[in-house]
């Protein structure tokens, strides 16, 4: 990395990240929000879900909610998510569960399918290897995981200015961080801004895609394939993507049943593959050459 990404990388890890929102914005994301609910979830989940905010004011938390509990809607909310500190959150992702919502209290969801790879059958196109080969710009792991935050929470072109990454989202995750369970990955290009990145959660042989951006075409692609590299050679199973999404497919992520997913939760190792805070251990020409199936028949 170049000198002044390198000054900029520390700048970012030294500071101590602010999570906050202005009461507009508040005030949007809770419109917005109530009105996706209604669309997604549908009138009656929205009612379940709403009656639930209402039973989580009355009585005490009962903890955390079955993996396959009933859903309370269609995007597979299944209770309200009351804590979301780091043992907590630990928990639910052995669970399956993850915390997600636009408005409110966040939700746990489990939901009725779950869009995964297992890093054997992961797919790297001769376009996309073909750019990562030029080591234009430089990856790295968990050196600004409150930036790559921010910017996963920044609006998208042509879409509302609605994200679940809340201020409340951001200090738990932040939280996951510090303990070593939350990594991210860092694109940045050759003038050292962070141009892409994204960040999830390492439960057992399993890696949970929270969100991912890019500043720069091409860059989110770069910094995954990067790190799905990683996560195949340190002994990672699988990936989830937690729903379908056009930015994993081409990787060659599938759909499964939910139940099938908690199998492979279940049959994972328990411990954390990977502890502590990460760092890139292969450069751009190893990445581009990665063949999984052929490391697997190796190892």
């Amino acid at each position: 990395m170049q000198a002044s990404a390198v000054s900029e990388t520390a700048r970012l890890s030294s500071q101590e990240p602010e999570f906050t929102e202005s009461w507009e914005a508040r005030a949007r994301r809770f419109g917005l929000g109530l009105a996706w609910s209604l669309k997604h979830d549908g009138a009656l989940g929205a009612a379940r879900i709403g009656a639930a905010h209402l039973t989580a004011l009355a009585t005490p938390d009962p903890g955390l909610p079955a993996a396959d509990a009933a859903p309370l809607s269609r995007t597979g909310a299944v209770a309200v998510a009351r804590d979301l500190s780091v043992p907590t959150l630990r928990s639910a992702y052995a669970r399956g569960l993850y915390p997600f919502s636009h408005a409110l209290r966040p939700k746990w969801l489990s939901p009725a399918e779950r869009c995964i790879i297992r890093l054997a059958d992961f797919h790297l196109s001769k376009r996309l290897r073909s750019h990562i080969r030029k080591g234009t710009w430089r990856v790295t792991f968990d050196t600004a995981f409150a930036e790559v935050m921010r910017g996963c929470a920044e609006r998208r072109p042509g879409q509302a200015p609605l994200t679940w990454i809340t201020p409340t989202m951001m200090r738990a995750f932040q939280a996951f961080h510090e303990a070593g369970d939350a990594h991210s990955y860092e694109v940045w290009d050759e003038e050292g801004a962070l141009i892409g990145g994204g960040y999830g959660v390492a439960t057992g042989a399993c890696f949970t895609i929270e969100s991912q951006f890019f500043r720069k075409t091409n860059a989110s692609k770069v910094g995954f394939s990067t790190l799905a590299w990683h996560l195949d050679h340190w002994g990672f199973r699988i990936a989830d993507n937690k729903k379908p999404a056009e930015a994993v497919a081409r990787y060659g992520f599938v759909t499964v049943p939910r139940a099938e997913f908690l199998t492979l939760l279940e049959e994972a190792p328990a411990a954390p593959v990977k502890a502590g805070r990460w760092r890139v251990e292969a450069d751009a020409a190893r990445v581009a050459a990665w063949d999984p199936k052929l490391h697997r028949r190796a190892a």
